[in-house]
């Protein structure tokens, strides 16, 4: 696959083509849903920027599709939406997401000794749009953001890139933990709920980095609606 300097493995491009439809999804979901994530900054400001009414944010994302659409076509990217990409796309990805979990579980409990504790459910629909938001957002902000960009930005002043790599990941990953306690939304502090989450950073950054945004992306979505819809007292 492509290789981009400072984006890990893939072609970043094609990450964004593939995600699109996945924020999409989110960015109208949420008008039907009582939440929003919360690292989701875009979405509060374009909502509020409409007047908080729903049929001139619906216009926006409306123009925002279409714009996505025209660019496709005459950036010729209309095969990464194929199906022969998509589909490897989310099986590989689905792999990865229901595996995590399983891994991660005992990591926690058998290296530090902690019970891994269940995650919290509201309404079945209301998860998988959560779960499309944290896939994206969570995603774009953590690992191609503060993982990605933040190494990138270390090099460039001088510092080595495998020492960049490591800062940034270890830094990324605590502050993903830390980002689903913070605020008045956040979960309250648990031990084996933060070692979780710093490792699932980690695990993600991981397949950021050898396998591409999307597949971060897509596994982490694909992660959360297994464990919100398909477990939710897991």
């Amino acid at each position: 696959m492509k290789r981009a300097a400072w984006a890990g493995h893939g072609d970043l491009a094609a990450s964004l083509v593939l995600i699109f439809p996945l924020l999409l999804a989110y960015e109208i979901g949420v008008l039907f849903s009582s939440t929003i994530n919360g690292v989701d900054l875009v979405t509060r400001a374009v909502f509020a920027a409409c007047g908080y009414h729903r049929m001139t944010y619906l216009l926006v994302h409306a123009g925002v599709a279409a714009a996505f659409v025209i660019w496709v076509r005459r950036a010729r990217r209309g095969r990464t939406l194929s199906l022969d990409v998509i589909t490897p796309l989310a099986l590989e990805s689905a792999i990865y997401g229901l595996t995590l979990g399983a891994v991660v579980g005992l990591i926690i409990e058998d290296v530090f000794g902690l019970a891994a504790g269940g995650l919290s459910l509201g309404k079945a629909g209301e998860a998988v749009v959560m779960s499309l938001g944290a896939g994206v957002h969570e995603e774009l902000v953590f690992r191609l953001g503060l993982f990605a960009g933040g190494a990138a930005l270390l090099v460039r002043g001088g510092l080595d890139r495998s020492a960049a790599l490591l800062v940034t990941l270890i830094g990324s990953s605590l502050l993903f933990s830390a980002a689903h306690h913070w605020g008045p939304y956040g979960e309250p502090w648990a031990a084996d709920a933060f070692a979780f989450r710093t490792l699932a950073g980690a695990a993600f950054a991981a397949i950021f980095w050898f396998r591409s945004l999307a597949h971060a992306v897509y596994a982490h979505a694909l992660y959360d609606i297994w464990v919100l819809v398909m477990q939710p007292n897991g």
